[in-house]
């Protein structure tokens, strides 16, 4: 089973990615660029697989590229903390 196939597993794997970029001295302003690159990707190759991911698709679709920073930026803000650590 894909980490993107259920909500609480993606934020999960999320945040064990987020606590692994922190740990090796990653700066916020980093990993929110990253997020976003990854938000990009995502919405542009890979379906959405449940109704959060395809609501997180249906917004970033519609988003200036600024926004779009904002949504990555809450990503982070939701996850952070969220991993098995």
């Amino acid at each position: 089973m894909s980490v993107l196939n259920n909500w609480e597993d993606w934020k999960s794997f999320l945040g064990d990615r987020l606590n692994q970029a922190e740990g090796k001295g990653m700066n916020n302003e980093a990993v929110t660029d990253l997020a976003y690159q990854i938000g990009d990707y995502l919405a542009n190759e890979v379906e959405a697989k449940n109704d959060q991911e395809k609501v997180l698709a249906d917004l970033w679709s519609v988003a200036s590229p600024e926004e779009q920073h904002a949504i990555a930026s809450m990503m982070v803000k939701l996850v952070h903390n969220n991993g098995t650590r």
